[in-house]
């Protein structure tokens, strides 16, 4: 289905929970957030996800807080990965349980795995998560890869003078695994809104660091990066240097039922209770409503809630 803009919108984050076991610095206050309401049942999920595939969306990325918290996430997983249309089905995961359920998830039909990492530093990882660990994180990668996923991503939110010391080591690993990594810059939302300039990286630091990358091309909204040894790739996502939503082909849908046409959109079409053609039609509305561009030019995010309520 086509929105205004003439973009074909494909693409469904679907976040299952606010929850989340870790309290990143850039997403979560430390004592955490009440949540803005009931999350959705697995058969309402799933009855979303159907609805937009026959729109024409065929990947869909499970999303929170962290969804592997969910008990019946491996159900959820196997249920939206029969649906007729659905073509890939993804996580994205903070990797504090992928150890324990990365073999479940795969063989549940989950195709591709992000794994949300921001530092390879022992302490630095439990600054920037609130005391979280570092092992089971590292545990789970190597777990997620054994099993089989057709892509593993890594996602790293550049933070200027708190991680970007680590981004040779972090390409580094596209040497040893064939894994994708990514860089994201820090966008002005939630809880990093006012931090200082310094804190907003642009990824081109990444090329200035690594200058023996080289281009592959773009994937999405990646543009991405070889090693000459490399047995995987180096993407940069650049929200805030270079805007992509001409080439954006997503909506969001937040655990408690609203769809987003956009991430930084303060529009909100409630979801929760709609079945049949009242479903189908929010959805095309949502689609047609998605905007052309968002305003991270301005130096602010339209919506009010965080990361951990949109769903990553």
């Amino acid at each position: 289905m086509l929105d205004t803009c003439g973009r074909e919108v494909r693409t469904l984050r679907l976040s299952v929970t606010e929850a989340c076991d870790l309290r990143c610095r850039y997403c979560m206050p430390e004592a955490g957030l009440a949540p803005r309401g009931e999350p959705l049942s697995a058969d309402a999920l799933v009855a979303i996800a159907q609805s937009a595939a026959r729109l024409g969306i065929n990947k869909i990325r499970l999303t929170g807080g962290e969804p592997l918290i969910r008990k019946d996430i491996v159900m959820i997983c196997e249920r939206i990965a029969k649906l007729e249309g659905i073509t890939s089905l993804c996580i994205t995961t903070n990797g504090t349980r992928l150890a324990q359920l990365a073999e479940k998830l795969r063989k549940a039909g989950v195709h591709r795995l992000n794994l949300s990492l921001d530092s390879l530093d022992d302490a630095r990882y439990r600054e920037l998560t609130r005391g979280g660990a570092l092992a089971p994180v590292l545990e789970g990668l190597a777990r997620a890869l054994a099993a089989g996923f057709e892509r593993v991503k890594i996602n790293c939110v550049l933070i200027g003078g708190v991680n970007d010391m680590e981004i040779e080591a972090f390409v580094a690993l596209t040497r040893k695994w064939p894994v994708d990594v990514r860089f994201i810059e820090l966008m002005p939302m939630g809880e990093c809104a006012g931090w200082p300039q310094e804190a907003f990286l642009s990824a081109e630091a990444v090329l200035q660091r690594c200058p023996e990358l080289r281009p592959i091309g773009g994937e999405g909204v990646a543009v991405r990066y070889r090693l000459p040894d490399g047995l995987g790739a180096v993407g940069l996502i650049r929200p805030m240097s270079h805007a992509f939503c001409g080439e954006c082909d997503r909506i969001r849908i937040t655990a408690d039922g609203m769809l987003k046409p956009c991430l930084h959109s303060g529009e909100e079409i409630s979801l929760r209770g709609l079945t049949g053609e009242a479903l189908l039609g929010a959805l095309a509305r949502g689609i047609g409503n998605k905007p052309a561009t968002h305003h991270l030019k301005e130096g602010h995010s339209d919506t009010d809630r965080r990361m951990n309520q949109i769903g990553g």
